[in-house]
Order: structure tokens, then sequence, then C-alpha cells
């Protein structure tokens, strides 16, 4: 495996490729791993990208404190087979100010997470979009378990004509059913232990809607009580179309539910999808 660490190393590495490439800010989980396989079925050069993106944590968020495990996160890709890591610093990503940012259209950008966290998606869309320019991948692959992101990147992808396939990876779980993710590393033991229980709350919701109940708005309302009474501080629980994140009508059947809730201090987000 190789770490490359410039563009100008990077580029005549990949030249005549197939690559597949996988975006990430590292601190690495089996969530993670499980997308390198995926990618290692797509081309004959599998990409991890490992970099933590200011652009889009807000002022108050914990960019400095975001886990740096880059060493540990090498000898996981290698035993994954991958075989480029690009590892840039801020100064090769962003050598002068980005000034040329990729704003998503609001309908998509501004709600949910966008709601939540004001410019997140113009720092989510400029930095792939930057990274998708400088590995240019045949493939690259992204999780379920950010579904407004992946539905941000599939759009960007689609209206910029770029010629990328964009490929989902399911949302990794431990075997309470707890989403994988890098902030589960902040919980404490006792909040581990509750934590299953925003999955447990999407399951719920789930099977109602594939029960026949169509009162979206009373099941979000419901599921958001079931949180506050266990001490969690929920941002939202919401039924959408799986298509494009907007409300649903009678007649839509491809759905999802998303939830985004502060367990303690640690904000845990989850979805699934479901056949109404």
């Amino acid at each position: 495996m190789r770490v490359v660490e410039t563009i100008a190393e990077l580029r005549p590495a990949l030249r005549g490729r197939t690559v597949a490439c996988v975006p990430t800010m590292g601190n690495l989980h089996a969530g993670h791993l499980a997308l390198m396989q995926i990618a290692r079925r797509q081309g004959d050069c599998t990409v991890a990208t490992v970099f933590v993106n200011r652009l889009q944590f807000a002022p108050h968020e914990d960019f400095d404190k975001y886990p740096r495990t880059f060493a540990d996160d090498c000898a996981k890709l290698e035993r994954e087979g991958v075989d480029v890591v690009f590892a840039p610093d801020e100064r090769e990503m962003y050598p002068v100010p980005q000034g040329f940012k990729v704003a998503p259209p609001p309908e998509l950008g501004d709600i949910l997470e966008g709601e939540f966290r004001r410019g997140f998606f113009l720092g989510v869309a400029t930095v792939v979009l930057k990274l998708f320019n400088i590995v240019q991948p045949a493939t690259a692959v992204f999780g379920k378990k950010d579904y407004q992101q992946l539905r941000v990147i599939q759009n960007m992808v689609a209206q910029l004509a770029l010629p990328i396939t964009i490929v989902p990876g399911e949302t990794g779980r431990a075997d309470d059913g707890l989403a994988l993710s890098s902030r589960n590393n902040y919980l404490s033991a006792a909040e581990r232990m509750e934590a299953p229980r925003l999955y447990r709350m999407l399951k719920k919701t789930a099977r109602s809607i594939a029960s026949g109940a169509r009162d979206y708005a009373r099941l979000e309302q419901e599921a958001m009580a079931e949180l506050r009474h266990y001490k969690w501080a929920p941002d939202y629980v919401a039924v959408r179309r799986q298509a494009d994140l907007q409300p649903p009508s009678p007649s839509d059947r491809d759905l999802v539910v998303l939830a985004a809730a502060k367990l303690g201090n640690t904000r845990l987000i989850d979805n699934i999808e479901v056949s109404a």
C-alpha cells in the first residue's frame, strides 16, 4: 500500500488505472472498512482519502477534537487491500482560501442535517468535488448512514455530469444495532448502553409505516416524544421520500425514516429505508 500526501505525486501514480475511491476523514471503523471492500470490487485500484475537512465544521463543532488516528487507519486499510491512501494536509488541499464552493440546492442542502448544521453540505460538496477532481475515480463509495450526504453527492455528480458512478454501502452496525460512527467513541459506558434505542425507534416507526400507517406527522411526534422520555434531545425524526428527501405524499412508497438526536453531549444520526 502506498501513502501519498501530494497531488503532484498522486496523479501519475493513478494514471491509466480504473480507480474506486472511498473518501473519509479517518478514525476508521468497521463500517468504513466495509466500504473499502465494496470499492475493491469496482476497479483495479482502490484509493482511500483521509482528510479532516475544516470547511464542513461549524465554529462551535469539534474540528480540533476530531480523532486523528492515521497510523492505525493505515494499518486497517493495508489489511483490507487498499492500494493507495491519499492523505493531504490542509496546505495541500487549500493552498489559498477556498473561494469557489459548491452549494447544494436549498431544498436538499438546507433541510434535516442542513437545517441543524448550517453550511455543512456546502463544505461536504466542495471537498468531495475537489477530491474527485484530484483522484479522478471511475467509482466512489459512500455509506447510507449519512443518507442525506449520499443524496447530495449523487445529485452533484448527476447535475455536474461527472463521469463517476456513486455506489451506496449499507450502514454498518454493532451487534445491538447501533450504527457504527466515529462519534460513538464519545459515549460514556451508560450512554453506550442506551444508544441503540435510536435504531429501535426507527425500526418501530418503519414497522408502523409498512403496516399501513400514513399519518407521518404523528409517527414523527411519537418517536420524538419517546426519545425525550429517555433523556435524549432530538433534533428531528422525519419520514421522507428516498429519492429527494421531501415529505411524502400518500401515494409514495419508497420512504426513509431519518433521525438525529443528542445523547448526553454526543449527537448521533441514523436512518432506515422502508416500503410503504
